[in-house]
């Protein structure tokens, strides 16, 4: 009998609490949208799948947004090899707390590059919206990652986000390690931009209101 081989990659889904990172993750692996917001410790799922005409074996781990937490992460940030950084177009503060998250992975794998995805999710709630998708192609930039606007509700970008995160691991070697590539000039605009969200917060943002999903 001849069992099929596949290559397998695990995939970490990460952000703040409420930005939907569960409703992703049902929605891509079971096509199905969860309405009710239940704070997740730790899921995992599985799901084969077909990019660019090779299969591949997907273990997603979908974690906990909550500081209560926070002691799990190094584990999953340390075995993980590609990251959805997700947050919610209509919460500027989860927006904000992204760079806290590239920072641990930064730490715990000790490497400035590796590959990510930056989510920006709830893009049905346009008219909720605080963070603009500019602000997002523009930290996505800075990062050097690709970004997605995704609506787990209407299964918008939600596949291609997923794929997309498979692509940027074979590019940059799976867990591979390495110095950041970037100049001067580039990591001073990410100290700034970093700086200039945080200010908003600072300022005062409005609340989030949108933990439905």
């Amino acid at each position: 009998m001849t069992h099929n081989v596949y290559t397998t990659f695990r995939l970490v889904v990460l952000g703040a609490g409420a930005v939907g990172k569960s409703a992703l993750t049902i929605q891509f692996i079971q096509n199905h949208f969860i309405e009710e917001y239940d704070p997740t410790i730790e899921d995992s799922y599985r799901r084969q799948c077909q990019i660019d005409e090779v299969t591949y074996l997907l273990d997603i781990l979908d974690t906990a947004g909550q500081d209560d937490y926070s002691a799990m992460r190094d584990q999953y940030m340390r075995t993980g090899q590609g990251f959805i950084l997700a947050y919610d177009i209509t919460c500027r503060r989860t927006f904000e707390e992204v760079a806290t998250f590239v920072e641990q992975i930064k730490r715990v794998k000790d490497t400035e590059k590796f590959p990510m995805i930056l989510v920006g999710n709830k893009s049905d709630l346009e008219k909720q919206r605080q963070v603009t998708a500019s602000e997002g192609k523009e930290l996505a930039r800075l990062y050097g990652c690709p970004f997605f606007e995704t609506s787990a509700k209407r299964k918008s970008n939600v596949d291609e986000s997923f794929f997309e995160l498979v692509r940027e691991i074979k590019k940059l070697g799976g867990n591979q390690r390495g110095r950041s590539n970037r100049s001067k000039s580039e990591k001073g605009k990410l100290k700034y931009y970093k700086s200039k969200i945080f200010n908003r917060l600072i300022c005062g943002a409005k609340e989030c209101s949108n933990d439905r999903y």
